[in-house]
């Protein structure tokens, strides 16, 4: 039979009906469109696919499993490798890692590998009501700070040798980034709280409400018997820009809006927390997170939605396909455009055009790309006299986040560098500080779930290996 040169379709809602809901915008594949699209692959020898995947999923394995009908099986081999494949399914760049190496995508669209992830965790998840086996605890205990992908992935791997693992949580709800940074409408809580649930079978205990550095220290967890630690507290701390007006009414960094709307359903009438229901938002930033917040304020009731992006589309580090749905829900883009100034009664000589202390506008640059910077992007440059002001009642700030000092500055012989993110080993996480381990966006600064999750895997083999005195460290 011949290859289809396209990937099988994922059904999605309907655009303009989506952007006014938060129900999920892929329908996912039906057991048809999965077996379809596996027989896609080619099997081929020296599996690339596999290389480009950052916890080393055997994927050919779980394809040919879905080939031959055999969904559990599918998912049997995906999870050796991820401890959430559910969520890996729905969020990780595979267009840029796996699905990038594939053999098929030389002369036609690769395999779709995410979206047969997806199959295979949702099948598992609806039919599979079983109970893991557990090994005889070991006696030795690792606590985990933090519950997003790296922290929950470290915490599965090391349940499975048999640890006693404790993950700490400084928010009410479990899941780190997967609850409060990423929308419902990309990945339904159901599916971050069912892969929570799966890990406490096997042992995983999770403390909420607990600030390490606050409620407790490092050195107090050894104290308290711990033999192990693993730094997994992501970067949830807002950049900004350091322009005029950031401090007026209106302006809030993604972190807070996402976390806002995405945990604390801010947005409801009867909120604790309420926040602002704008009519004309700009979006500061061209990530995944802008792409998000962008699509959650018009969900949340917005007449207009910019995206600004000081470079041109082409350059846009969002996702292909996040980028694809924003458009057809309407999210409008002011690319090769730069903020130079948020407007406000705080800033504005004319009073009469801005309530009190509140954002009437903001004044853009237009830009053009200049030469490459050291990254290989073509900088943006600035065009003088290009300046005017966007209409808007609402800045939401997308242009990264660094980790929170607290830890850092409450933990002894902890090393970090000059943007505040730990040191630590790149294939172990082992940090200056003995029996300490750190990864993810800690370690990184903020980037992809499934880098998170390599960082968390490759921790917990070297703090089984640093426990057990199987080999030195670092």
């Amino acid at each position: 039979m011949a290859v289809q040169p396209k990937k099988r379709e994922m059904p999605v809602q309907d655009a303009k009906l989506r952007a006014r809901n938060f129900m999920e915008v892929a329908l996912g594949y039906s057991e048809e469109d999965a077996v379809i699209e596996a027989q896609r692959c080619l099997n081929c020898k020296n599996r690339p696919c596999i290389e480009g995947c950052p916890v080393k999923v055997l994927i050919p394995d779980f394809i040919n499993k879905i080939k031959e009908h055999d969904f559990e099986g599918a998912y049997s081999v995906i999870s050796k490798s991820s401890a959430l494949p559910a969520v890996c399914g729905r969020v990780c760049p595979q267009e840029t890692q796996c699905e990038s190496k594939c053999t098929l995508g030389i002369k036609f669209e690769p395999v779709a590998i995410g979206r047969l992830e997806r199959f295979v965790a949702d099948y598992h998840n609806k039919h599979f009501n079983g109970e893991p086996t557990l090994l005889k605890s070991n006696g030795k205990k690792v606590a985990v700070i933090g519950s997003g992908p790296s922290g929950l992935t470290c915490a599965g791997d090391l349940a499975k040798k048999g640890y006693k693992v404790t993950v700490f949580e400084a928010l009410h709800v479990a899941g780190g980034v997967l609850v409060y940074g990423i929308p419902e409408f990309r990945l339904p809580k159901e599916i971050v709280s069912k892969e929570v649930e799966t890990l406490k079978k096997y042992g995983v205990e999770i403390e909420t409400n607990v600030v390490v550095g606050k409620t407790v220290t490092i050195d107090e967890l050894f104290e308290s018997g711990y033999n192990a630690v693993y730094i997994a507290s992501g970067a949830g701390l807002p950049r900004f820009m350091g322009i005029k007006g950031e401090s007026l009414k209106g302006v809030y960094s993604a972190n807070e809006f996402l976390t806002r709307a995405n945990l604390m359903k801010a947005y409801k009438d009867d909120a604790h927390t309420p926040i602002m229901k704008a009519k004309n938002v700009a979006v500061v930033g061209g990530g995944n997170v802008a792409m998000d917040a962008a699509r959650t304020a018009l969900r949340l009731g917005a007449d207009n939605v910019y995206i600004i992006y000081r470079r041109s589309m082409n350059e846009l580090p969002a996702r292909k396909e996040e980028v694809e749905h924003a458009l057809e829900e309407g999210v409008k883009f002011e690319v090769l455009r730069n903020p130079v100034e948020i407007m406000g009664y705080n800033n504005q000589d004319d009073k009469r055009d801005a309530k009190n202390g509140f954002v009437t506008g903001i004044n853009i640059i237009k830009c053009e790309l200049g030469e490459p910077d050291e990254k290989g992007r073509r900088r943006p440059v600035e065009i003088e006299g290009s300046e005017y002001i966007l209409p808007v009642d609402c800045v939401i700030m997308a242009i990264g986040t660094s980790p929170n000092p607290l830890i850092n500055k409450t933990t002894k012989g902890l090393n970090v560098n000059s943007h505040g993110c730990i040191i630590a080993d790149e294939s172990t996480g082992k940090t200056s500080k003995n029996g300490v381990f750190a990864g993810g966006d800690a370690v990184t600064g903020a980037a992809t779930v499934i880098l998170a999750m390599g960082a968390g895997k490759s921790a917990a083999e070297a703090i089984d290996e640093y426990l057990n005195n199987k080999r030195r460290i670092g």
